[in-house]
């Protein structure tokens, strides 16, 4: 495979050129870190069957942070030249001798650096082969306008791939790479009947090729969701329970994430400051992190400072267990590093072996929330409040879709009134959990 040689090169020379600035910083009194991340990529889309464009991506960043007696300075580029790093590095040191101490910052602990050689498995290339991905992308587009005379318009439907080279390096002699390869496949169509036209999507992404759902699957789900929504309609304002669906779930634990990331907890910036080691879940549910999952979506042998990632409960028996930190964050608060330096890794969520149709039934009336609009979450008082828009459910069945809601609580006591999760999981996201059950929230309507 061409494509698989040049990608090849492209890492030695990334690694050489590394290695290099390492060498360069050794005469510069300083400790250093480098990650560079080169990416090559393909975007197809078409609409209506018609070819709309094609994009190729061949971009890349070299980041170099220096430390200097406890300052700081940190510069990025694209110029891989070696008389252009030796320029950057130069004013990154200038930057750090210029910049106010902090006693926090520095280099992570050297035990916690990665080491071991783990083969994570996320690396699937394919040639980019122009014809077949349209192939792809026009059989989905086909198979939504087959599956209902309503569908009448397309948004678009899209094939993308890509490929990422990452290498790090650091004055502790750490150097290390590896590559990952993301595809996928995004279909959305336009429903229309006497009264109303409504849009909907489907995709389906992977790290090989071959575990990326079926055009046909794709096409057909991205129609049925929106023949779903025709007909929609408002709803009084009342207090009932909801579900989030499996395809938001993941939204509704990003706010978690960011409720315990280290910048919130070292700021107090965060209505869980005082809840480490205590209970806020359900005492059924866990949450473990598995950043060594085969082919996974949130896989990383090491963070963004190069400390080794590994497994480990955040929540378990509904108890908070840790914060998610880095190393300056940690030791603003006297811990050490959790290796999240750049977020959370693949998050397995405790489920019930309760299916969809058995979680409607378990609810009985209330609504199902299916998309959410705005940004009305707020970390520090734990407010809750965003547009939604998903279905009525009553006598455990779905009635009729309505829209022009806002859902509004407070997250400690939506992450505490959590009835159950279902075992419809969407594997679409490093954030992996079935459909969510919550016992009530306020619905604001007409």
């Amino acid at each position: 495979m061409q494509l698989f040689k040049e990608i090849e090169q492209e890492k030695k020379i990334i690694i050489d050129t590394v290695k290099k600035t390492l060498q360069l910083a050794k005469n510069k009194n300083c400790l250093i870190e480098i990650s560079v991340k080169k990416t090559f990529g393909i975007r197809v889309n078409i609409r209506n069957r018609n070819l709309e464009n094609i994009e190729y991506n061949n971009d890349g960043g070299l980041f170099i942070t220096v430390y200097k007696k406890f300052s700081k300075g940190s510069v990025s580029f694209k110029d891989f030249s070696i008389n252009n790093i030796e320029s950057m590095l130069n004013k990154a040191i200038s930057i750090a001798e210029y910049s106010s101490s902090d006693f926090f910052i520095g280099l992570p602990d050297p035990d916690l650096l990665y080491s071991k050689k783990i083969d994570l498995d996320l690396f699937y290339p394919i040639d980019f082969n122009i014809n077949h991905f349209i192939n792809l992308i026009t059989i989905s587009e086909q198979a939504a306008f087959k599956y209902d005379n309503r569908i009448i318009n397309s948004e678009g439907s899209f094939f993308n791939s890509y490929i990422n080279i990452i290498v790090f390096g650091n004055s502790f002699d750490m150097l290390q790479s590896y590559k990952t390869t993301h595809h996928s496949i995004y279909t959305c169509v336009i429903a229309k009947d006497n009264c109303t036209m409504e849009r909907d999507f489907d995709y389906s992404v992977a790290r090989k090729i071959d575990d990326l759902y079926s055009s046909e699957i794709i096409g057909k789900k991205a129609a049925m969701n929106a023949v779903a929504r025709l007909g929609s309609k408002k709803i009084k304002s009342i207090k009932v329970p909801i579900i989030f669906s499996a395809s938001i779930a993941s939204s509704f634990f990003s706010h978690f994430i960011n409720a315990i990331s280290g910048n919130h907890v070292y700021q107090k910036s965060t209505c869980l400051i005082n809840d480490l080691k205590k209970m806020i879940f359900p005492n059924w549910l866990n949450i473990e992190e598995k950043p060594h999952i085969q082919k996974g979506l949130g896989s990383k042998p090491f963070d963004d400072e190069g400390v080794a990632t590994c497994n480990k409960y955040i929540v378990k028996n509904g108890i908070l267990e840790t914060w998610l930190l880095n190393s300056y964050t940690a030791r603003k608060i006297k811990m050490v590093s959790t290796g999240n330096s750049g977020g959370c890794y693949n998050w397995l969520i405790t489920h019930y072996d309760i299916s969809f149709i058995e979680l409607l039934k378990k609810m009985n009336k209330g609504v199902l929330v299916t998309e959410l609009m705005g940004q009305g979450v707020d970390i520090i008082s734990g407010h809750y409040s965003r547009g939604a828009i998903g279905f009525w459910v009553e006598y455990g069945k779905i009635q009729y879709p309505i829209h022009e809601i806002t859902i509004s609580g407070n997250l400690k006591e939506m992450w505490k009134n959590i009835i159950t999760i279902g075992n419809d999981i969407d594997m679409r996201s490093k954030i992996q959990c079935g459909s969510i059950l919550i016992s009530e929230m306020q619905i604001s309507g007409n």
